[in-house]
């Protein structure tokens, strides 16, 4: 199964805690695989992630397809570390300072930063996978490609099931793979749910240099759970532009 993610992106970070539990329990075979939450969402008139010398969730994952064409398991720790440092203890692994360090503490060459960077074809991997999703109706993370080939967005979730709980999950997200017409089955988000989402992302939130936006609305996190607003996208797609700001206008689409 590919398991597309944007290191930025809460949700799918989530996801991939549960993918690996079902890969655990089942022996499935995870490849991991690209989608830029910084260009489907990137505002007209800005710079595309890979015009700019470094770009937050861009060039995370070129340091991962770095890392892949080693090993897919690389990238797999990669990915397990970096996410862990944003989502759960607040770190900034977009920082190349700091995804030098997480590097170094997996045991890699923190050159590969660098190295990664200077190498376009990382680029270039990196927007393939991402023009697959889009070319198959796609538009966030996480998505996964069943074995079958077919595409679906999610599962969306906060608390990632373990154990049978995790394999009963992936049976039921298979067998939705039965019926191809079936499109969308989405639950309503209550208040509290609102207020679950806020405090289960608050690291990511105190650690982002970027707004998250949903289909081109910024999402306030601020007033989730304090009033009926609308709920948190069902995945988060937090664009950056890293560049300074401009006189007249902020420094984050």
């Amino acid at each position: 199964m590919d398991f597309h993610f944007d290191v930025m992106c809460p949700f799918a970070y989530q996801t991939s805690l549960w993918i690996r539990e079902v890969r655990a329990r089942t022996g499935l075979e995870v490849r991991w695989r690209f989608f830029s939450l910084e260009e489907v969402n990137r505002a007209e008139g800005k710079k595309h992630p890979w015009e700019r010398p470094w770009s937050y969730g861009w060039s995370m994952m070129r340091i991962g397809a770095l890392l892949r064409r080693h090993d897919m398991a690389d990238l797999d720790a990669w990915y397990a570390r970096a996410g862990r440092a944003l989502h759960v203890e607040g770190h900034k692994p977009h920082e190349p300072a700091v995804a030098r360090a997480l590097l170094a503490e997996l045991g890699f060459d923190p050159s590969l930063v660098d190295r990664a960077i200077a190498d376009p074809s990382t680029g270039d991997e990196v927007l393939a996978e991402h023009r697959r999703v889009v070319d198959a109706g796609g538009y966030g993370v996480p998505t996964l490609f069943l074995p079958d080939g077919q595409c679906l967005f999610g599962p969306v979730l906060l608390d990632p099931p373990t154990g049978d709980a995790a394999v009963r999950l992936w049976d039921a997200v298979v067998a939705w793979s039965e019926f191809p017409h079936l499109y969308e089955l989405q639950r309503p988000k209550s208040k509290a749910d609102e207020q679950f989402i806020v405090e289960t992302f608050r690291p990511y939130l105190e650690a982002r240099d970027w707004v998250s936006v949903n289909r081109g609305k910024v999402v306030d996190f601020t007033r989730l759970g304090d009033a009926r607003s609308p709920a948190p996208p069902s995945s988060p797609v937090p664009p950056s532009d890293p560049e300074p700001a401009q006189p007249g206008g902020p420094a984050h689409a």
